[in-house]
């Protein structure tokens, strides 16, 4: 089963920070709690909590943390030695290989420093997402769209909510472009409309939505050296939501399939996924005619191989949901 866990959401004044070995973050025992459930030492230390979106998908742990760009305002002073863009550039680099991350940086900002005193920079790579980075001890690096992410996230549930730090560079407003150009990578046809990295996997590898025009969206997963892509037919026939697809996105992505076959006249307006074997898929879909409706097997190459109208098709896969089979006529 595909699980998701949202990233982990701002804390107070703090915005999100990533280890990879370690994906969420350890609750201290409360020792003051106030009415939104953070003691004085969470609220002191900034530990904030990583939260499920499926049930009892709630993980625990701990990770650095990031300050947000209200303590970078506040504490911020003029870098004593880092004065030159070339300068910030450099030193940016130099953090970005001691982090372990991979990015040949283009364009650098150093917003400030954070409550320890450290330094706080910005770098945007010639390929691939930009980094928020932490002149720390082991230096830190903190990925752009995950950090884009989390604030998508935290502004869902509250469009008032401090995100914390961000990416601002122009060059780093570039997640579209980016997960986009993964997508097509794994296999996504359809045209990109929106992007947003939503949450970690079981396995601790970000998973990213992605809308598409007119059609079915997709759940992206890095696996390795390649990737796990899942449309949101079958992410919602796991209990998953997608955000970015509608119904009707669905239905009309759905509707060319039929084309050639005995379904061939129906209007799409619902569709859902019934499950799958070896030999490929079982979809139901409900047309616009009233008490009209088809299940369809879809082979794993994506062709349509068999067509069964709910009026007849009770015994598959429990038969049809969205256009029940009509009633018996009454015998005499």
């Amino acid at each position: 089963m595909f699980h998701r866990k949202l990233l982990a959401l701002v804390g107070g004044a703090l915005a999100l920070a990533l280890v990879a070995t370690q994906p969420a973050f350890a609750q201290d025992v409360p020792d003051n709690p106030d009415p939104g459930g953070r003691s004085e030492s969470d609220r002191a230390s900034g530990a904030i909590r990583g939260e499920g979106v499926l049930p009892g998908r709630i993980g625990g742990g701990r990770r650095d943390r990031v300050p947000d760009n209200r303590a970078t305002r506040q504490r911020a002073a003029p870098p004593p030695a880092v004065v030159t863009p070339e300068e910030i550039k450099a030193a940016a680099q130099a953090l970005v290989v001691a982090a372990g991350a991979t990015c040949q940086v283009t364009e650098a900002a150093q917003p400030g420093i954070n409550a320890e005193q450290q330094k706080i920079y910005e770098a945007a790579c010639s390929e691939g997402p930009g980094y928020i980075l932490i002149e720390a001890t082991p230096p830190q690096s903190f990925d752009c769209l995950e950090l884009a992410g989390t604030a998508y996230s935290a502004r869902l549930r509250d469009p008032a909510a401090d995100v914390g730090q961000q990416c601002l560079l122009p060059a780093n407003q570039n997640g579209l472009a980016v997960i986009g150009g993964w997508a097509r990578g794994a296999g996504v046809s359809c045209t990109v409309d929106e992007a947003v990295a939503i949450g970690k996997s079981d396995a601790d590898n970000i998973v990213y939505e992605v809308g598409c025009a007119g059609a079915d969206g997709y759940w992206l997963e890095r696996v390795g050296t390649g990737w796990d892509l899942k449309d949101c037919l079958q992410v919602s026939s796991t209990g998953g939501t997608c955000r970015f697809t509608t119904g009707q996105e669905q239905a009309d992505g759905f509707e060319p399939k039929l084309a050639g076959t005995d379904a061939a006249g129906c209007d799409v307006t619902q569709v859902r996924l019934m499950g799958s074997n070896a030999n490929g898929r079982f979809y139901e879909a409900k047309c616009a005619v009233e008490g009209e409706g088809y299940i369809a097997r879809i082979n794993n190459e994506g062709v349509t191989q068999q067509i069964y109208p709910c009026a007849t098709a009770q015994r598959i896969g429990g038969g049809c949901t969205l256009t029940p089979a009509p009633a018996a006529a009454p015998t005499e």
